[in-house]
């Protein structure tokens, strides 16, 4: 397939240290170095994110969104599954399994990702009083996303990756679970930790986390 045109990611052009490595644009950078793609980078600033012009791209004011000669895009997810419908690198030819690759795209962003940012909300970002309501609530949620972890480590049982070899849900499955690296809920578990690392291991991450961190570094206060 024929590769996109002056291709365009916004991305925020400073973040605090606590979210480096975990901005959803990390997701399409790395997609897009999957797949062979060239990009720029958009830097926005939280001015930029409130103006109506950027909400015209990105209607909750947020990044990535994505640009072309072809079309406009918003949603980490969404553009990454467009980029790997268009790239064999991210995704099969056949139909069975583009429509494997597809249903562990949601999968990972609809199953495993809600209680991981739970989580990752009463962990990190919450600031209010932590009595006994929340801790039962965390201690809920943690169970929640034990669960899913379970599926995944049976999943990944005999297989280097979800679907046999890398694909797209490789891509958003790995940045999903990239949000508990302040625990220890992979940590414990030897066969999701390996797959997390073969899977941040591969080139096209390294230079998209590279790229990612390069530009906080660049922007910085």
């Amino acid at each position: 397939m024929t590769t996109p045109k002056d291709i365009q990611v916004s991305v925020l052009r400073w973040a605090p240290p606590i979210v480096h490595g975990l901005v959803r644009d990390l997701r399409v950078r790395w997609a897009l170095e999957e797949a062979g793609w060239p990009y720029r980078e958009h830097f926005v600033s939280p001015e930029a994110q409130a103006s109506t012009k950027y909400r015209e791209l990105q209607p909750f004011g947020q990044v990535p969104a994505f640009q072309s000669d072809e079309l406009k895009l918003f949603e980490s997810g969404a553009i990454v599954l467009h980029i790997a419908e268009r790239s064999p690198a991210l995704m099969p030819q056949d139909p069975a399994g583009r429509a494997d690759v597809t249903a562990w795209i949601f999968g990972a962003l609809n199953s495993v990702e809600p209680p991981v940012m739970m989580l990752n909300v009463i962990d990190m970002l919450y600031q209010g009083p932590k009595g006994d309501d929340v801790q039962g609530l965390r201690g809920w949620i943690a169970r929640w996303t034990e669960s899913r972890l379970d599926v995944l480590e049976r999943e990944l049982e005999g297989k280097d990756y979800l679907l046999g070899r890398f694909t797209a849900a490789d891509v958003l499955l790995t940045t999903v679970l990239r949000i508990l690296r302040d625990t220890d809920f992979v940590k414990k578990r030897p066969l999701l930790e390996a797959y997390q690392r073969r899977c941040e291991t591969r080139p096209a991450f390294q230079k998209a986390l590279e790229d990612h961190l390069a530009s906080f570094a660049q922007h910085a206060p």
